[in-house]
């Protein structure tokens, strides 16, 4: 049985039973402080705890999830993945325990011709909490289980919770015996590696507080309503299906694994450590095509790091496999084949895909390359002071700054017979562990406690009237002072005012929150931002300005106007510019990011190279070409489905609701879906000036520009620096840049005769300092400061110069200098002098440490520098202690 067709019949099954079907949501949270979906129940958790009422009682899904906790446990056990499906049946107040258990028992074991999976009842077990009864007495009157099938666990296995406060209960796991080739008879709480978990029935029945960790908790008492909350995994069920030994091996992985394969020319089975590697290959591949799907790139912080770990990981697992070159290509469209069928997204959006998969390979063989060189660099040093083990901050360095891999760095210290001071890298990879978790923990507890908004989204949606109204009177439902509810707010105070009906605009697609006031009988309040901290509610952060505002007041939002007309001015020309982009690159050049502020917009959207002066200027031609000819601009709410058809743009990664709005400006030329405000008609923005191009990330760019008002001043500010130009440089605007570049020749030839000058002082120097040379210990030694310099490469070429008029005795010359205004120390070393044991390198190396620098090189030319141009004199001093301690 194919993996689609299994979730088809799960999700047939309870449409059959009266659950609504939800599609999947994006594998981004829309929690900040969670980064991706890690669980089938994370898009239902405020259905859940009751901070928003669920619009329906009964529902079914096939979540998609991505879970990197347990990565480095990937390929190496029958069930670890870090992409994988949930499907789920939910009740909200509707039914309970019996009904869960039910549904479950009668999908499991129902025959594949009417619909089930035909599982056997003999090879299934369950496990309850400890103390719920009711459950197990209902396993053997719905399901009739023999007691001895039925087993009992404690906390830490039967009972669920968030780690927060909020509902909780105990749940029931339901198992599959996979027979005695895999392990103990007796159960799974005997062995479960052979009785494999296949789904979780979780009784959301008790309200818990003070969570202390997973068993430690107050159980505060019943919820109000009681849910059910159950998850499948899809991929478990579909590897038992498919008579396979694991998730690899199914159909929606195994394509990637016998690539890879055929790459590497080894077989998959042959040996243990070669299949680890295919597994996670396959793994990897798969979850980072569906990252990319979702609106997720490569970057080195939050999820495009983890996406980028997962990249590189299975481009390391390659090179381990005896492949060096590109292999994404192959990889990700054997991923891409296998996973179409289920989600048709990864055909449809295959050129965006690619192309920042098959870039950031390429990025990071790069890396490798570069990495390598810094690598062996860093063995040479160490084996040439005689060390026996490489620093674990230099393979740290190596690790965190160039993503290169530790068992790489392990592999390449080995070959030149060195170890890595593991512990002390360990060491530091904790460190960072440690300020990662305390951050995430610092973000989860600002954002945590949302119950506070619970009771007010329960009197319904906030319902914004901006599109129409820039006035609307309404009443205020709650007051939050420091996050807790309170009856009224004073003047001088900072508060979130939430108004039953509000004409101010919450932050929300790119678009910044409008400024404004909201006023009432004896108070005044200025608007310092709007947020939705949950689904369908507006609060508005504010400063008590004038007067006492309470709870059941009347209350006006009073939006400011020409905040607003700018801000529609900049959204409008952000929808142009992105059309006028597409025109430009092509399809694949979609938004991966915006910002509309009253005078200015950047758009961030997927392209791998700079854009030419030419390109631009094209964009912002097409782009103002739009505002000329005055098109209508026009919104419609229909069904996303029905957007869609009619070829809206959708922002990646960004989380819709079955209705949508769309944004038309011209038609179908400009048409996406948005909820942010704009202008009546394209010539309202007035104009759009492109004023910066920039990277950001491998297959990112981004766009800003000044629009409306701002635009124009810009111009006009750009005009008289022209007016001015061609007034001090006495030629017309069209030979200014002729003139420019003739004072810049002039300037460059002007440089370069001083440079001879000064290359030629310094030369003249060479009879009086191969005369300064002293003994130290058995190596002659010139060490003299120069005074100023034009460059370090004049510094160079002279002390090579008096190094071969010293002769064949042992010779080190060290000649320092201020090189724009910083000290530079060159060190030359002979032959001989390097056969009594002097190295340039770790002579300039010390230098740089008295001048507050680094420095290094090889054995025969090396150079150093720091900050402090003062201490030359003691650096130079240093240096020669150290020719007489090598000498010795």
């Amino acid at each position: 049985m194919q993996t689609a067709e299994i979730a088809q019949r799960f999700l047939s099954y309870f449409e059959k039973n009266d659950h609504v079907i939800v599609p999947s949501a994006s594998l981004v949270s829309p929690d900040p402080s969670v980064l991706f979906t890690i669980a089938g129940m994370v898009p239902f958790i405020p259905y859940l705890n009751g901070t928003v009422p669920p619009p329906y009682p009964r529902a079914a899904d096939n979540q998609k999830c991505i879970r990197t906790n347990d990565i480095e446990e990937v390929g190496k056990t029958a069930r670890h993945g870090t992409f994988f499906q949930m499907l789920g049946n939910w009740s909200f107040g509707d039914y309970f325990k019996e009904g869960a258990i039910g549904y479950a028992w009668e999908l499991l074991t129902a025959s594949e011709a009417d619909g089930g999976f035909g599982f056997d009842e003999k090879d299934l077990w369950v496990t309850v909490y400890e103390t719920d009864d009711e459950a197990a007495a209902l396993w053997q009157k719905v399901a009739g289980l023999p007691a001895d099938r039925i087993q009992r666990m404690g906390l830490e296995d039967n009972y669920w919770h968030t780690g927060q406060p909020g509902p909780a209960g105990p749940c029931s796991e339901i198992y599959f015996d996979r027979g005695p080739a895999y392990g103990r008879d007796g159960g799974p709480a005997v062995d479960d590696s052979r009785f494999t978990e296949i789904w979780n029935l979780v009784f959301m029945q008790e309200q818990i507080a003070n969570v202390r960790s997973k068993t430690e908790f107050d159980i505060l008492g019943p919820l109000p309503k009681q849910n059910i909350d159950t998850g499948m995994g899809l991929e478990r069920v579909a590897f038992i299906k498919q008579g396979v030994e694991n998730m690899y091996e199914i159909d929606q992985v195994r394509p990637v694994l016998d690539r890879a394969s055929e790459l590497s020319g080894r077989r998959y089975g042959a040996e243990h450590a070669d299949d680890v590697r295919f597994r996670v290959i396959a793994d990897h591949v798969r979850s980072s095509l569906m990252l990319l799907s979702d609106g997720v790139t490569p970057s080195n912080e939050g999820r495009g790091y983890i996406l980028r770990r997962l990249m590189r990981r299975s481009v390391r697992a390659m090179r381990l496999l005896g492949v060096d070159g590109p292999t994404f290509p192959e990889l990700f469209t054997a991923s891409r084949d296998a996973m179409k069928s289920a989600y048709p997204e990864v055909e449809t959006d295959w050129a965006r895909i690619s192309q920042y998969a098959f870039a950031e390979e390429e990025t990071f063989l790069r890396t490798l390359a570069a990495g390598s060189t810094i690598l062996d660099l860093a063995v040479t040093e160490t084996k040439a002071a005689g060390g026996g083990a490489l620093a674990g901050a230099e393979a740290f360095l190596l690790h965190d700054t160039y993503g290169f891999p530790i068992d790489l760095t392990l592999e390449v210290a080995e070959e030149a017979g060195l170890s890595v001071d593991r512990e002390a890298f360990d060491l530091l990879m904790k460190e960072q562990r440690d300020r990662a978790k305390a951050d995430a923990k610092s973000r989860k507890r600002a954002l945590a406690d949302l119950s506070v908004y619970s009771e007010l989204r329960g009197r319904g949606e906030t319902v914004f009237t901006g599109y129409t109204d820039l006035e609307t009177e309404s009443s205020v439902l709650g007051i939050l002072v420091d996050g807790r509810p309170a009856p009224r707010a004073t003047q001088g105070q900072i508060a979130e005012i939430v108004l039953a009906e509000t004409s101010l605009y919450a932050e929300s697609g790119g678009q910044v929150a409008d400024k404004g006031v909201i006023v009432g009988p004896g108070f005044e309040l200025e608007v310092i931002d709007v947020q939705r901290p949950v689904a369908g509610l507006v609060s508005h952060t504010v400063e008590v300005t004038a007067g006492e505002v309470g709870v059941g007041q009347p209350a006006t939002s009073v939006v400011d106007a020409a905040n607003r007309r700018a801000a529609q001015q900049a959204h409008s020309a952000t929808h142009l510019v992105h059309a006028a982009l597409r025109d430009t690159l092509g399809k694949t050049a979609t938004q991966a990011g915006s910002l509309n502020r009253a005078g200015y917009l950047r758009f961030d959207f997927s392209w791998s190279q700079a854009l030419s002066d030419a390109t631009k200027s094209e964009i912002e031609e097409i782009a103002n070409n739009a505002v000329h000819d005055n098109l209508q601009v026009t919104t419609r709410v229909m069904p996303l489905a029905d957007a869609k058809e009619l070829g809206a743009m959708a922002l990646f990664g960004e989380k819709y609701g079955d209705t949508v709005r769309m944004v038309d400006i011209g038609g179908p030329w400009s048409r996406e879906l948005c909820a942010g405000t704009h202008v009546a008609t394209s010539a309202e923005i007035g104009l759009i000036s492109l004023v910066g191009e920039s990277s950001v990330g491998a297959s990112n760019r981004r766009v800003e520009a000044l629009v409306g008002l701002d635009a124009f001043r810009e111009l006009a500010a750009e005009r008289a620096i022209v007016s001015q130009l061609t007034t001090n440089l006495k030629a017309p605007r069209d030979q200014i840049p002729a003139r420019i570049a003739e004072l810049q020749a002039s300037l460059k030839a002007a440089e370069k005769k001083i440079a001879q000058f000064e290359a030629k002082a310094l030369g003249e120097k060479l009879p009086s300092l191969v005369q300064s040379a002293q003994r130290a210990g058995s190596s002659l030694v010139v060490a003299e400061s120069l005074g100023t310099a034009a460059s370090a490469d004049d510094v160079r070429a002279l002390a090579l110069q008096v190094r071969e008029r010293l002769g064949g005795d042992a010779a080190v010359v060290a000649l320092g200098a201020e090189v724009g205004g910083r000290p530079v120390v060159i060190v030359a070393t002979n032959e001989a002098a390097r056969s009594a044991g002097v190295r340039a390198g770790a002579l300039a190396k010390a230098a740089a440490g008295v001048l507050g620098g680094g420095g290094g090189g090889r054995d025969d030319l090396a150079q150093g520098g720091g900050t402090d141009v003062a201490a030359l004199p003691a650096a130079l001093g240093s240096l020669v202690s150290a020719v007489e301690t090598a000498a010795a």
